[in-house]
């Protein structure tokens, strides 16, 4: 049964989406080994059940394109029900990781995302991570190539300072930027990162990415040793040995706050979100 999701502007320029998101990442890579086809389907069925209608991925998440693509091509009729996020620029080898944005590549990754989803066009199309060598005007002018040749409808920013925002921004409306916000991750409310602030004053969308603090709270996890071996949270000094049972008092408060209401801590988690402003999704 599918449950009614309310919905927000994605910045003053962009579309009504809906106001939580799925993010695509741990059924691909990171967060343990992933688990088969059949498994992961599966769960994008019961995401789709429950009502999601806004997914997000990205190109370096392994393989997390082609799963989405594979779902589409298994559901064509529910693909326009979807709003769908994708990434580009960062660069991931067995050996290395780099960030490229220049032109030529913001083209060539787009074309392969398409062809990974299976879709005509990405619905927010988000620079993943920002370096020095590429100005940021000259991605975001390959970005806007990409919306007048139909293949991408709203432009967006991952992990950006305020300053390139305000650059982006000069160039071409920016819908939305993705940053990590929970109550385990608040820098962006600290007034010498004024990113919160200059999305605001510009009218773009803060999406807010691990608002659950990479599953923490849930409570499924109690120490290190509940991640996999492979899994990216045990190298995260936040959730090392010794900082692991500060991140529990913090659960264990909004267990306690959700308790009074007939709320689950999640629920409060992804409220405090809701309650920095009409602009968080």
């Amino acid at each position: 049964m599918s449950s009614q999701i309310t919905s927000r502007k994605l910045g003053k320029n962009g579309p009504q989406v809906p106001s939580i998101g799925f993010g695509g990442m741990g059924l691909s890579v990171y967060y343990g080994e992933p688990g088969d086809d059949a498994q992961r389907l599966a769960v994008l069925d019961r995401t789709y059940e429950l009502g999601s209608r806004y997914w997000d991925t990205a190109d370096m998440y392994d393989d997390n394109e082609d799963l989405i693509g594979l779902w589409f091509s298994k559901n064509p009729q529910k693909r326009r029900d979807i709003f769908l996020a994708s990434k580009f620029g960062c660069i991931i080898t067995e050996t290395s990781f780099g960030i490229r944005r220049d032109a030529a590549y913001v083209k060539e990754a787009c074309a392969k995302s398409l062809k990974r989803l299976g879709v005509e066009y990405i619905g927010l199309y988000y620079c993943h991570r920002l370096d020095e060598k590429t100005p940021i005007e000259k991605t975001v002018g390959a970005m806007v190539e990409l919306n007048n040749e139909g293949k991408i409808k709203y432009l967006g920013l991952s992990e950006v300072p305020a300053t390139s925002l305000r650059r982006a921004q000069a160039v071409n409306p920016i819908a939305a930027i993705e940053m990590e916000y929970s109550p385990f991750e608040l820098a962006i409310e600290h007034t010498s990162t004024p990113i919160l602030a200059t999305a605001r004053e510009l009218g773009v969308a803060l999406v807010a990415y691990s608002p659950l603090g990479r599953g923490i709270m849930t409570g499924q996890y109690t120490s290190p040793e509940d991640f996999e071996e492979m899994d990216l949270r045990r190298m995260m000094p936040r959730y090392a040995k010794e900082n692991f049972p500060k991140n529990l008092v913090l659960v264990q408060q909004f267990k306690e706050i959700g308790a009074k209401r007939g709320l689950s801590s999640t629920q409060v988690c992804l409220a405090v979100c809701w309650l920095r402003g009409k602009t968080f999704l």
